[in-house]
């Protein structure tokens, strides 16, 4: 299965995540390396809310539709505060 990195812009109204697909790799090290690349290329777009995010998945929809789930925050504890 391979890796995917994925441009993810700031959603509007929480309704749905705008994304582009960037690249896709077959080396984890290959596409970390490429993210990493593009955060430093584009840091100004990174301050507007843009971030790149890698995902494993076995195609470009199911990447698509594990970075559209919505996850639930983390209960936070008395001592975490």
């Amino acid at each position: 299965m391979p890796y995917f990195v994925y441009k993810l812009s700031p959603t509007v109204a929480n309704l749905i995540k705008p994304m582009e697909q960037m690249a896709e790799f077959e080396k984890y090290k290959d596409a970390r390396a490429y993210a990493r690349k593009q955060r430093m290329t584009h840091a100004d777009e990174i301050k507007e809310g843009i971030n790149y995010k890698v995902i494993f998945a076995e195609n470009s929809l199911d990447a698509e539709e594990k970075l559209s789930e919505v996850r639930e925050q983390p209960i936070l504890r008395e001592w975490e505060k």
